[in-house]
């Protein structure tokens, strides 16, 4: 077997022939495991002093995986969930270079060793209809940036579309008019089309008198090109802080790109929408991972509450419990 000594090459055969030649997974899949290379390279040039290009295979061992790992938790606050799909892009890679350098075989089983965290699932947050309209209301859309942010989170409460699908919408995705809707290409390249109110369709019908090209991308940065996603996370956390101003209930709640998509699943459950339907909306696999926002939501709960005879019962009297079970129960 031919050994490809160069670790640059290795990853760049990594992207090209596995994944996108012989896996053909979804461009989100190469723009996730992209992201995270990036992340990982930066880190190695900060620890060991070299370029990416100067790097070794064997210079990324378990130890330098595992440091970048808690990096990303401790410096950039990354939750485990978030972490294990880092390690996951990882493992990708050198479960590839185990068959292309096999004389590493010791190295690779120590970073494919390094395991995933577990982690509590949280209840999914979401904005209520006032930190919507406040959020709505915080671009100033006398300018070009304020009018394309508007357009832009009006779209992302609206539709549900995940991160990268927002950012990979082009002008000739949206079609307005009768049966107006964008169409993206989700995970497992799934073609879905998402349906705009009638509001939103005359929102972006204003916006792209602005983007002119056909096939432009619908919400560009300043250089014309595709927002990354530390840019859309810049220009939600600074809507986000002019909104609070007016809605205090944001300053308690962290909100991303995903919470946008939680919105706008909770806003169609509390609207009576079948779950299936909702599934479908958000280009889910199955209907059952639509179960995380019945959890979540309260309001549903304190309907099914109200329906539910009262039950009899009385306060009772307060006794003073036993101190050694006290100390037990307390542990």
């Amino acid at each position: 077997m031919t050994t490809i000594a160069s670790f640059p090459v290795l990853l760049e055969h990594f992207f090209t022939q596995r994944l996108m030649q012989q896996r053909r997974v979804s461009p989100h899949t190469i723009g996730s495991y992209r992201d995270t290379f990036r992340l990982l390279l930066h880190f190695a040039k900060a620890k060991l002093g070299k370029t990416p290009s100067q790097l070794t295979f064997d210079q990324l061992d378990a130890p330098l995986i595992a440091a970048f790992l808690d990096d990303l938790e401790k410096n950039r606050g990354i939750a485990p969930r978030s972490r294990n799909l880092r390690l996951t892009a990882i493992r990708s890679f050198f479960r590839y270079a185990a068959f292309e350098e096999p004389a590493h075989a010791a190295q690779i089983q120590r970073v494919l060793a390094i395991p995933c965290q577990r982690c509590t699932r949280a209840q999914i947050a979401f904005l209520t209809r006032p930190e919507i309209e406040a959020l709505l209301a915080a671009p100033d859309q006398r300018t070009w940036s304020g009018r394309r942010d508007h357009a832009f989170l009006l779209v992302a409460v609206q539709t549900g579309l995940r991160l990268s699908e927002l950012t990979g919408l082009r002008r000739d995705s949206v079609v307005l008019g009768t049966g107006a809707h964008v169409s993206v290409i989700g995970k497992g390249r799934k073609e879905r089309s998402t349906p705009v109110a009638k509001q939103t369709a005359a929102v972006l019908r204003a916006w792209l008198r602005e983007v002119t090209v056909g096939d432009a991308v619908l919400f560009p940065n300043a250089r014309g090109t595709r927002l990354s996603a530390d840019g859309v996370q810049y220009l939600l956390a600074k809507h986000v802080s002019t909104a609070s101003q007016t809605c205090p209930s944001l300053l308690t709640k962290r909100v991303t790109p995903h919470v946008l998509r939680h919105t706008t699943a909770m806003e169609l459950l509390q609207s009576g929408v079948d779950r299936s339907v909702i599934a479908l909306w958000l280009g889910h696999e199955s209907a059952e991972t639509t179960q995380i926002y019945l959890h979540a939501s309260l309001e549903i709960k304190q309907k099914a509450l109200d329906n539910i005879a009262p039950r009899a019962g009385k306060p009772g009297r307060y006794q003073p419990d036993d101190q050694l079970l006290a100390f037990l129960r307390a542990l």
